[in-house]
This record gives structure tokens, C-alpha cells and sequence, in this order.
């Protein structure tokens, strides 16, 4: 079975298709920004990489969100709200912990189908 990766570099590839699956590594936003307008930068990001690996949010399998701070449910969850396919939502689990680098708030890690 191939694999292809996607937007591959020395430390890590963007997403990954291997048979019938696409794994996206973590996407985050630009630092700084809220967590509704990181949140929105991630899901765009997760639209091109699905894109690019011909599939697309309707096929989403799972999503972990990691949020730097868990007073920020709320707001993240608006965003997502508006975004996912509710006729397909993903399992998904939502865990707060530091991320790794300062500014960012959200970071989001998807799997779909092909």
C-alpha cells in the first residue's frame, strides 16, 4: 500500500494519506490572535489539507482539539459549531494543556477518509 505525503518537511508532513485514510498533524493559527480567529485559521487549513488529499470535511473519521486554556471552550466550540458537517461530525475529543509554542491558543489534529 502507498503512502504520500503532504507538504512534507524535514521534521514532519502536513498530512499523510495511507490507503483510504489522510492524517493531518496538528494545525494552529497565527499567534496572538483570539481563539475564534485561530480556531477559524485552523479549520481553513484543514480544509486545504483535505482538499489537497481529495476528501473534505464530510468525511472526517476523528478530531483532538488541544486548547491552551479551557476557559476557552465556548469559544472555540462557536466557531466549530458553525463549521463542521453536522450531518458528519467526527468523534472528537477536546483536552486542555500548555501548547508548545507561546501565542497559540488551539490546535487541532484531524483524520478523514479518502
Amino acid at each position: 500500500m502507498t503512502i504520500r505525503r503532504i507538504e512534507a518537511g524535514p521534521r514532519m508532513s502536513q498530512a499523510v494519506v495511507h490507503g483510504n485514510t489522510v492524517y493531518l498533524a496538528g494545525q494552529v493559527g497565527t499567534p496572538g490572535k483570539s481563539v475564534a480567529e485561530q480556531t477559524a485559521e485552523v479549520l481553513a487549513s484543514i480544509d486545504r489539507l483535505l482538499a489537497l488529499a481529495g476528501t473534505d470535511k464530510s468525511k472526517l473519521l476523528t478530531a483532538q482539539i488541544w486548547l491552551d486554556d479551557m476557559r476557552d471552550f465556548a469559544e472555540m466550540n462557536g466557531v466549530w459549531d458553525a463549521w463542521v458537517d453536522k450531518a458528519n461530525a467526527p468523534a472528537r475529543a477536546t483536552g486542555g494543556a500548555p501548547l508548545a509554542t507561546s501565542g497559540h491558543r488551539v490546535e487541532i489534529i484531524v483524520s478523514a477518509a479518502v
